[in-house]
This record gives structure tokens, sequence and C-alpha cells, in this order.
């Protein structure tokens, strides 16, 4: 039974506890369950094991995947899970996040054939799980250097990055903004996709090697300084991340219940009780990614009666793939296209008050006009929303590798610039993730913390 959180008819109807507790359980359950080992079997028996693999050209992080699937065909799960991690050392949530339908399994020779690509996610899952559940540590540390090397941000750029330069024989120390670490693995992705506490889990593997310290509540800006860190190590590498998102500048956007996506989903991430969260009866999602995918179906789990989720160009435009707009539909949540936010109008909330809250959000029918820019129609229409979520783009924030700094790094486009080996302009500072030009993806994370990695080795040693 729901227990509203206003109280008086005039006030929107957020609310807690809209589902029995057994539902909450359900609707955040595994997505996506494993594979047995029958069905692993049958999966691997299907692969062509391909010489010149696409697959694997296809893959960010270059995992031998006809290498890792023969191994599981042949039973091997612990061969198949070091041909994985050797590569990507979070293949496990690879495996549960990458989209691996416009990526890998695209690419599959079985999809041009008979569009039935060989489900290579979930084997890749299958074998790091094994691994994991089988408390395995296969990774040790090379001799010590003597060298150290900063490292900012414990996100999949640089948990990738600690734990390469880890195995090659560097201390490395780990400055974490927040109390818990994992970054986006942790904070922003759907919980239904993580159930569990996979990202802690695959966290304890990752420090399990030894030589990484973390220190948590030190913010690069405000309790240090990237020249004190180049002072202080041999080398540094920046994974900080978008630390801003993009607000809304329409009339209305600061009432209250207009919230930023990412804030809302690293809350429900860290709540022990999905109960406890407050809810619209009609919530708005603005946005075209994985960002606005992942709360609008969320919100739908926590019980909203409608969710619309609004984006301004067509399907094909959105940066969430075909397949997670599919999932977002059949999970209830209304996708309209082709409309821009015009204004928010609120309303007294009794709850608190005289703040005014968000009621209803009205929108602008747009279209591609002749020269290829999208353009208003002035056709409009309006929804009824008790919460807004917006999800229309992270930003970075540069001042804070700038504070105390005599030589700035390099930007362009609101990025770091970093070469092949993700070097910046700076040579001893390195960077990699979503704070550096590049896709968007936590494969892609990895694999520039890896390449980071490798060449800050090279260069402690005298070799680059």
């Amino acid at each position: 039974m729901a227990h509203d959180t206003n109280h008086g008819d005039s006030g929107p109807d957020i609310a807690f506890g809209r589902l029995d507790p057994a539902d909450y359980a359900d609707n955040f359950a595994d997505a996506k369950p494993p594979l047995d080992r029958p069905q692993a079997l049958v999966e691997a028996s299907r692969c062509h094991f391909c010489y010149d693999a696409p697959c694997v050209e296809a893959c960010p992080t270059g995992i031998d995947i006809p290498a890792f699937i023969a191994k599981i065909a042949s039973e091997n799960l612990k061969g198949s899970a070091l041909e994985i991690l050797n590569a990507n050392i979070l293949g496990g949530m690879c495996a549960r996040v990458c989209p691996t339908e416009i990526l890998c399994e695209q690419a599959c020779v079985r999809t041009a054939q008979e569009n039935k690509p060989v489900k290579i996610g979930l084997l890749q899952r299958h074998a790091t799980d094994w691994l994991f559940d089988a408390a395995i540590q296969p990774f040790s540390r090379a001799p010590a250097s003597g060298k150290t090397v900063a490292v900012v941000g414990a996100g999949p750029a640089g948990l990738s990055c600690a734990h390469r330069l880890a195995t090659l024989g560097h201390d490395v120390v780990v400055y974490e903004a927040r109390e818990k670490n994992g970054g986006l693995n942790e904070y922003g992705i759907a919980a239904y996709k993580v159930p569990d506490d996979f990202a802690q889990r695959e966290l304890d593997f990752i420090l399990a090697v030894g030589g990484i310290e973390i220190r948590n509540g030190q913010q690069l800006g405000r309790d240090i300084t990237l020249t004190k860190l180049r002072d202080r190590y041999d080398a540094v590498f920046l994974g900080v991340g978008l630390a801003a998102v993009r607000s809304l500048a329409n009339e209305g956007a600061e009432l209250a219940g207009v919230h930023p996506a990412v804030d809302y989903i690293a809350t429900l991430r860290q709540s022990p009780d999905l109960a406890t969260l407050p809810v619209g009866r009609n919530v708005v999602v603005i946005g075209g990614g994985n960002t606005a995918i992942d709360i609008a179906v969320q919100s739908k789990r926590l019980g909203a009666e409608t969710v619309s989720l609004v984006y301004r160009r067509g399907p094909d435009h959105m940066s969430a793939t075909g397949h997670e707009q599919e999932f977002a539909q059949i999970n209830g949540v209304t996708i309209i296209h082709w409309a821009q936010p015009a204004s928010l109008a609120g309303a007294p909330n009794g709850a608190a008050g005289n703040a005014a809250h968000v009621r209803s959000i009205s929108f602008e029918r747009t279209a591609l006009g002749a020269d290829g820019r999208l353009a208003g129609t002035g056709e409009q229409f309006t929804l009824a929303a008790d919460m807004v979520f917006t999800a229309i783009g992270q930003v970075f924030l540069p001042d804070p590798l700038h504070a105390d700094s005599a030589s700035p790094i390099e930007l362009q486009d609101g990025a770091i610039v970093v070469d092949d080996d993700r070097r910046t302009s700076l040579p001893d500072v390195f960077a990699g993730g979503d704070c550096v030009p590049g896709i968007d993806l936590t494969v892609q994370a990895v694999e520039d913390g890896k390449r980071a990695a490798i060449a800050i080795d090279r260069r402690l040693r005298g070799t680059a």
C-alpha cells in the first residue's frame, strides 16, 4: 500500500512504498539471468571460431573472443576467464553492461548469416562469474619497481589503470572523492543490471592483487592538486569522469521535483530499502541516452503509473541502443520522439509550505529543417508530471585540474586531449574514461586505463 509524502489535494502525487515488498525484489532482480552449464556449452558450440574474427575487432579491449569461447566449449572455465580478464580486468561488469548488440555481437558472423549472433556477453559472464565464485586470484605482482603512481578516480578507467600498474610491480595510490569506489559501476548503472552488490565484489577482486591503496574523500582541486601529485609521484593518471550535469534552461526548471537523473540513480543504488524512495505517479524523463533509459525503467519498476521519455530527435539519433529502447518500452515506458521541452508549470506543495512543485511540462514538436538543423514546429503538447528527470548530458569540469597549476593541461571541446597512449600535454600525466574524447562506454574506459598503464610502465622503465 502506498504512503503519500504529501498532505492535501493540491500537492503532487509523490509517494513511497507504492509496491508490495516482494515486488521490489522481483523488479530489481537480474535483468539478464546467467547461462547455466548446459546452456553455455550449447551457445559456445555455435561459435565458428573465426581466424580473423570480426567480433575481436569490434571489442574496444580486444578480448580474443573465439579463444575464450573455445575454452568454455572444452570446459576450461579458468582459462576462459583469464583470456577475458587479461584483456579487460572489468570483464565481469562489461559482460553485464556492455552494449554487445552494437559491438561484438553485431560483428558476429552469425548475425549476417541468420540474424542470431552468438551470445558473447552471456558467455563472458559465464566464465568470469565462475572465477569469482571459485574465489580464485589468478593475478600476481611483478618484482617491485620502486615507482609510485597516483590515480585520480576509482571508476572503471582508474581501476583498470591501477590494476595493470600493480601487476607490473608499481605501487599505486588511488584518490577517490566519494566514500565508495567503483565510479559509475557503483553509482550510475541501473540496479537491475548489477544486482547482488556485484560492483563491490569485482572491486575486491581487483584490489586483491595488492599494491593498490585507495584514499576516499579526496577530491581533485579541493583536497589534492595536480601540481602536488606530480611532485609526489612518478606519474599521474586522471580518470575523473564528468562531474557536472547539463540543466534545463526552460521556464520552471527550478521547480521542486525536477532532478538530474544521475543523482536519483545514485541514491537508488545506495538505498538499502527501495520502498523508502519517493516516486511520482506521473514521471517524465528528458533525454535519449542510457541514463534516460535507466531512470525511466527504474521509475516504472518503483511503481510510477506513467513514465514518458521524451527526446528531441528520432529513435536512430538516440545514443541509447535500439535494444535499450525496446527494453524500456516492454517495461511500460512510453517513448516520445521529436519533441523538446518548452516550459514547466507548478503548483504549491501542501507538504512543503508554499514551495512550488512541478505538476506538468509542456513540449514543442520538432523537425529537421531543409538545412538539416533541428527546429521547433510551434505545435505543443503537455504531460502531467509529479517528477521530472533530466538526462541531457554530463560535462567535464576543468577547474580542478588547473588549481595551483602553472602548467595547465590542454583541453579541446570540453575534454582532455590525449594521444594513443592516453598521454596528455603533460609528459607525466595520462588520462582516460569519460574525461577524454571517445565513446562513452565502460569498456572503452577500461581500455583507456589499460593503455595508459602500459605507457606509464614504459616511461617509468625508460623504454618509452
